[in-house]
C-alpha cells in the first residue's frame, strides 16, 4: 500500500485546495453534513466533471457521509432515513470516482442492547448497493457506541461476517477518536486489522483533550495530547490514504503535513 496524504477540504473547489497543500488526496462532503437532503456534488459541472478533473490531477477522493446517519439506531425515524441517505451518498460518491465513503459507526441509546445495533448494521450492509466501499469509522465517545472500543468493533464485524457485501466494508481509523475513546495508539493498526482485516483510511488528528476523555475535539498535529510518535506510527503502520481533519485552512494543513513528514522520514 502507498500513503496518500490529503485533508478535508471545501466541497466546491477541492482540487485547488489539494494543490495548495501539496496533497494527493482530499476528503469532501457531498452537501450539508447536518442535513437529510439527498447529496449532490457541489463542484462546477457536477459529479462527472469532478471525477475527470480528479483523475487528471492524480487526486484520490474520499467522501464523508453526513453526520446525521445512524444505521444502528432502534428508532425507525432515524434508522430508515439513515440507510436511504447512506445509499444515496454511496451512489453519488461512485459518480465522482471516490475511493469510498466514510460513515460513523453510530450507537444505540443508554438503556438499549448493543446487539440490536449490530443486527441493524448487518441488515443495512446486506441491503446496500456498493459500487464503492464504505469505511466504518471509530468514534470518540458513548458507552453504547458501535465502534468506540475494540471489543465493540469486533462484535460489529462478527455481525457482518457472511454478508455478501463484506468485501466492500472497510475501516477508517481516526487518531483523535481513538485517543479520546481510550484506545492506545501504539500498535493499534495491527489490533484493528486483526479484527477487520483492513484499515483503508486514516484520519490523522491530534486531540485537544486527554486520553479516554470521550470528547471529539481535534487539534493540529503536535498541539494536542496525542503521543507524537504513536500518531506518526499510525500513519506509517497503516500505509494508506491519510486525511487531516485538523483546524484551519491551507497554512495550517501545510504545517501539519510538514510536522508529519518530519516524523515519517
Amino acid at each position: 500500500m502507498t500513503i496518500r496524504l490529503g485533508a478535508h477540504v471545501d466541497s466546491t473547489d477541492p482540487l485547488t485546495e489539494a494543490a495548495a497543500i501539496g496533497g494527493d488526496a482530499v476528503q469532501i462532503f457531498l452537501g450539508d453534513p447536518q442535513s437529510w437532503k439527498k447529496p449532490a456534488t457541489l463542484y462546477p459541472g457536477g459529479a462527472e466533471a469532478l471525477k475527470s478533473a480528479a483523475e487528471a490531477a492524480g487526486v484520490g477522493i474520499v467522501v464523508h457521509s453526513p453526520y446525521v446517519i445512524n444505521v444502528a439506531s432502534t428508532n425507525n425515524r432515524i434508522r430508515i432515513p439513515s440507510r436511504k441517505l447512506l445509499q444515496q451518498t454511496v451512489t453519488e460518491a461512485a459518480a465522482v470516482g471516490a475511493l469510498g465513503v466514510v460513515v460513523h459507526g453510530g450507537h444505540v441509546t443508554a438503556d438499549e442492547d448493543q446487539a440490536v445495533g449490530y443486527a441493524n448494521w448487518r441488515k443495512c450492509v446486506d441491503g446496500l448497493d456498493l459500487p464503492v466501499p464504505i469505511f466504518i469509522e471509530n468514534t470518540a465517545g458513548g458507552t453504547k457506541a458501535m465502534t468506540r472500543h475494540l471489543d465493540s468493533i469486533g462484535r460489529l464485524w462478527d455481525a457482518l461476517d457472511g454478508s455478501e457485501n463484506l468485501g466492500q466494508v472497510g475501516f477508517c481509523l481516526d487518531t483523535c477518536h481513538a485517543h479520546a475513546g481510550g484506545l492506545e495508539l501504539d500498535g493499534l493498526v495491527g489490533r484493528v486489522r486483526d479484527i477487520t482485516g483492513r484499515v483503508d483510511v486514516v484520519h490523522c488528528n491530534d486531540s485537544r483533550d486527554e486520553f479516554d476523555s470521550g470528547r471529539d475535539r481535534h487539534a493540529n498535529l503536535g498541539n494536542g495530547f496525542v503521543d507524537h510518535d504513536a500518531l506518526a506510527g499510525i500513519v506509517s503502520d497503516a500505509a494508506t490514504t491519510t486525511i487531516l481533519e485538523t483546524p484551519g485552512g491551507v497554512p495550517e494543513h501545510v504545517a501539519d503535513f510538514a510536522w508529519l513528514a518530519s516524523r515519517l522520514g
